[in-house]
């Protein structure tokens, strides 16, 4: 506990930081020193006495393994209250030599405000900072200040993030920048407080921190609702990894316990999906008609010959009726079970009559032995199991997906069937091994929804789990022989097994959530949720049968051709427009003068949308820099050093078309690429607008704005998304003309 609450500089948090970590590096010798000297001791002769070494090992043991868990983002967070203290919040508990806590655990009631103050109900807090890590290094900060006016001068100048810009439109001269700042505060208030049932959509333009506030909504349900959420978990999906690792530091132990991190390419559990889409193809593999597609794609892998089926076994033949083989399908299809729970009962059928057949052609009676155990035995020769499996295979969604695109024939006949034309289904067709794409990822769902699984698989891990338990056992046999407790009867080798099992490393819900494909969630969190297809939605509805759902977003920024045009469109469906909305609607990051140049563009690509109303003036006025159309990259360079100048510390994105993409990295050699956490920390990173998403910089350069334009059927809402990047300075660069809807910008 500090009581010393003013001027928590970077420095001093810095410091602070690296105090804490040196108490864990002490707690860790200190449990690791008791761990061994347990282990040294003999444990005397008594049989009280082993098992109170062990258990005495075994909570060492599991207390080192605990402070070895926290050493990511060991400390995130801190409150400072009304009364002048401060405490900072952490994965764990920790205290100095004088027993003074420096760290409170997260789950403490002592941290509760950390997760329940919001700004229309603060309680005792002032100020609520997040402290965002790399290993032992302080990286960045984020105030929330809930009092301005209660706070000393000398808090002020230490404020950082939202908390400055918000104090920033506080001291603005007109007297309604008060009451701006209360609007915020009011629409944040309502998203973070809002009940857990049901699907709360938080639409908000660029700069209205609707990603913040749905972050601390998620925060809020998981402390208020840890109960419920504990058993079930939370998925967040997310527009990339930048993304989750930003809430990874707004809400504690994320991966560990309750919360689920994806974005869409990952939801299909151990595919990682990202491969860039062939043009247009995301629309079609985005449609509904998709899951039309699939289920006759399916239903053409279960198949009957033309004529009678033959089968060479020893040297004759086997043959099997055509009428056999279609009323052996059909009541396999009769059943309604996916196609691979419905193979063994199609299998089976099938296998009879070739039993019958074999019998049939010996010339003698089938007896009940023969009838019994036949099956059986055919289906262990190969040349039985070929035939079969040609009729109805086991398929995985990958087997079924990439054959699909790899079979033109196959693809026009479920094609058809689904009514989509020549024209969409040809977008789909790829070679052989092709890598997943994000739209990809939806359509293995949804193949694993018809395909479902023969239980084998179960049946074997069954088997292997009790080969491991008779493995485990007889080793505890061993071990009692050993110490002699075996002839004292005092426990039995299966007691001693399950003994050791529970001490092995605990499997928390995320983990077994994320590796299972029907795990049902207790609440979901979709940010950029106006970017997901029909199909994408349709992928993630199945992991929330109770409809409990955050979605974030802007449907002025769609920039997906298969994306949202309303949230009705995509909601409805599912819950029968029983979703509730909440509005966004002051832009307070993004100076007045750089949105005037956006709400231009919107304007003129999606005049049904309304931009958020600025606040904030002052910054230089955007610009426009020409640059020959033969060489996009010429002066970036110096561009970039003036701006990176300008902003001073602050973070520049260079935000670029598909087009001119390798002519800026040309040009830019020591710049970051991509959306990758590292990348970011960088002082200038160079974008797709695609990666830019979601993002803020001080400083922006667009480069080719036509390119932009261009580049996709959304191609005004992606530029409109790279001009909103910048919360202090943009500057566009023009290879050829300038395009007419950017005529506000200073040349």
């Amino acid at each position: 506990m500090d009581s010393s609450q003013g001027c928590f500089s970077r420095d001093a948090e810095q410091r602070h930081l690296t105090c804490l970590y040196t108490l864990l590096d002490a707690a860790r010798e200190q449990t690791a020193a008791a761990l061994r000297e347990a282990q040294r001791q003999d444990g005397g002769r008594t049989h009280q006495a082993r098992v109170e070494r062990e258990v005495t090992a075994a909570e060492l043991a599991r207390r080192l393994a605990r402070l070895s868990a926290v050493e990511h983002g060991l400390c995130f967070g801190r409150i400072d209250d009304r009364d002048g203290t401060t405490l900072h919040i952490g994965r764990i508990g920790l205290r100095d030599h004088d027993l003074e806590p420096l760290l409170v655990d997260w789950r403490a009631p002592a941290a509760r405000p950390f997760y329940t103050a919001t700004p229309g109900s603060p309680g005792p807090l002032l100020r609520r900072r997040h402290l965002y890590t790399r290993l032992r290094t302080l990286t960045g900060l984020d105030d929330e200040v809930f009092d301005p006016d209660a706070m000393a001068d000398a808090d002020h100048s230490t404020l950082v993030g939202e908390a400055a810009l918000l104090t920033a439109v506080r001291r603005g001269r007109t007297g309604r920048m008060g009451d701006i700042v209360a609007t915020i505060q009011q629409e944040q208030d309502q998203v973070i407080r809002a009940g857990l049932p049901g699907v709360l959509v938080v639409q908000g333009g660029p700069g209205t921190g609707k990603t913040v506030a749905a972050l601390h909504r998620a925060a809020y349900l998981l402390y208020m609702h840890r109960d419920v959420l504990e058993r079930r978990g939370v998925l967040v999906v997310g527009p990339n990894a930048t993304f989750l690792r930003y809430i990874e530091q707004v809400l504690p132990a994320l991966g560990e316990t309750e919360v689920v991190l994806a974005s869409v390419g990952e939801l299909y559990p151990g595919v990682r999906a990202g491969a860039p889409e062939q043009p247009g193809a995301e629309v079609v593999k985005g449609d509904l008609r998709m899951a039309a597609l699939l289920a006759a794609a399916v239903a053409d892998r279960q198949r009957v010959p033309d004529g009678d089926l033959v089968v060479g076994l020893d040297g004759a033949e086997l043959r099997l009726s055509r009428e056999s083989c279609v009323r052996a399908r059909d009541r396999a299809r009769a059943q309604g079970r996916p196609h691979n729970a419905a193979r063994p009962g199609f299998l089976r059928a099938l296998l009879v009559e070739l039993v019958r057949e074999q019998a049939a052609r010996l010339g003698r009676p089938l007896d009940a032995e023969e009838e019994r155990f036949g099956p059986g035995e055919l289906w262990g020769e190969p040349a039985v199991r070929a035939a079969l499996d040609a009729l109805w295979p086991p398929l995985t969604p990958q087997r079924l997906l990439g054959e699909l695109y790899a079979d033109p024939a196959a693809l026009r006949r479920a094609a058809a069937r689904a009514e989509f034309t020549d024209g969409e289904w040809q977008l789909l067709a790829r070679p052989p091994g092709s890598p997943w794409t994000t739209a990809d990822a939806p359509l293995l769902d949804e193949a694993a929804e018809l395909l479902g699984d023969d239980g084998a698989q179960e049946r074997a891990r069954r088997r292997a789990a009790e080969r491991e338990r008779r493995e485990e056992e007889r080793y505890a046999q061993g071990v009692l022989q050993v110490t002699g407790l075996a002839e004292q009867g005092t426990v039995d080798a299966a007691a001693l097994a399950d003994r050791y099992r529970a001490d092995g490393p605990a499997v928390s819900t995320a983990q077994r959530a994320a590796r299972d494909r029907e795990w049902v969630y207790g609440h979901v969190i979709v940010d950029e949720a106006q970017e997901l297809s029909a199909m994408a939605w349709r992928t993630v509805m199945r992991r929330v049968p109770t409809r409990s759902m955050t979605v974030v977003g802007d449907l002025a920024q769609t920039g997906s051709a298969a994306g949202a045009r309303s949230w009705g469109e995509m909601l409805d469906r599912y819950v029968g427009g029983r979703w509730r909305e909440a509005r966004l609607l002051v832009n307070y990051r993004t100076p007045a003068s750089i949105m005037a140049v956006a709400a231009d563009v919107l304007r003129a690509v999606a005049p049904d949308q309304q931009p958020p109303e600025p606040v904030r003036d002052g910054g230089d006025p955007p610009r426009a820099v020409r640059v020959p159309e033969d060489d996009p990259g010429a002066g970036l360079a110096a561009l970039v050093r003036e701006e990176l100048a300008a902003i001073g510390e602050g973070r520049l994105g260079v935000v670029v078309s598909a087009g001119c993409r390798e002519a800026v990295h040309a040009a830019l050699p020591d710049a970051a690429r991509g959306a990758s956490p590292e990348a970011l920390d960088s002082p200038a990173v160079v974008l797709s607008t695609a990666e830019a998403k979601g993002l803020e910089f001080d400083a922006v350069v667009v480069v080719d704005p036509a390119g932009i334009l261009a580049g996709s059927p959304k191609g005004g809402q992606d530029l409109y998304v790279a001009l909103t990047r910048a919360t202090r300075r943009l500057t566009v660069v023009h290879p050829g003309p300038l395009p007419e809807l950017l005529g506000r910008l200073v040349r």
